[in-house]
């Protein structure tokens, strides 16, 4: 399949992003939010990147205009009628997806490819809640999404070859190194990458150091390019909580179940830097 129009299903975070570097990458691309204030926001996040990149000399001021031309914004799910492709990434939530799917159905053709952005979820299972479970995938973008190179593209047991080529081609063209995960809880990054940050809060619990002392041990120490406590307050705490628990759930191995100290945070509403603080304090 030729893939002309793509449809993103949320602007959040991560939907914004998908929705910039598909129009970067010249797809004429909707992205729908569920009301209009929460997709004025998410646009306005796309042109004040854009106005960044232009400001720092990083993105051409024609780049940036073709990109938003090629960008359109909805409140109505109906308008992705016409999508060849439509990468979801609405909430973290098995229901909610499974409705959004429901509705998104009634409206595209039956060519039309599913995927999920999902970091946690099992594809296959979301695959099984449609019509189309042989045109369902993963496509796992890392945040932030125009910057991060990697997508993990995750193979249902029902998505068809076909599907899966079309998919892991579409996500070079977006300018991304794809790679191929396995349909398990945190498919191959966050599989390694959970168990380090919990571990680290593990070890600020039982006295190993102080929080900047262990970011900068890492940092200086590993070369990373910042410490667990400063990546967890950028994912989101609330996040890396979810993400643990099914990866527990699943495996049922200490090693992804959450440390006291982050239940209690995200209990707390200390969420990281979305909240304006997690482990450090944000203006």
């Amino acid at each position: 399949m030729q893939i002309k129009s793509v449809g993103v299903l949320g602007c959040g975070l991560m939907g914004s992003g998908i929705a910039q570097v598909c129009a970067a990458a010249g797809y004429e691309t909707i992205v729908r939010e569920v009301d209009d204030a929460l997709l004025q926001k998410g646009l306005g996040r796309i042109r004040k990147f854009l106005d960044d990149g232009v400001a720092k000399g990083k993105v051409t001021a024609d780049a940036r205009e073709k990109t938003l031309a090629s960008l359109t914004g909805t409140t109505r799910i109906d308008d992705l009628r016409d999508c060849n492709l439509v990468i979801e990434a609405i909430v973290e939530n098995l229901a909610e997806k499974r409705v959004t799917y429901a509705a998104l159905e009634r409206a595209v053709a039956d060519p039309t490819i599913i995927l999920s952005n999902t970091s946690s979820l099992c594809i296959t299972e979301l695959a099984a809640s449609t019509g189309r479970p042989d045109r369902f995938g993963g496509l796992h973008f890392f945040n932030p999404v125009p910057l991060m190179k990697l997508v993990e593209v995750i193979r249902a047991l029902t998505t068809s070859t076909e599907t899966y080529q079309t998919v892991f081609d579409f996500a070079r063209s977006l300018g991304k190194e794809p790679i191929t995960a396995p349909d398990r809880p945190g498919f191959i990054v966050n599989r390694l990458l959970v168990p380090y940050l919990l571990d680290a809060i593990r070890a600020y619990e039982n006295g190993l150091g102080t929080i900047e002392d262990i970011d900068n041990g890492m940092k200086l120490g590993c070369g990373y390019p910042m410490g667990p406590f400063t990546l967890l307050d950028f994912v989101g705490l609330d996040t890396t909580y979810y993400i643990a628990n099914i990866m527990f759930e699943e495996f049922r191995e200490p090693a992804y179940a959450p440390p006291p100290l982050l239940k209690r945070m995200v209990l707390a509403g200390r969420l990281g830097k979305k909240s304006g603080r997690g482990f450090y304090t944000y203006a």
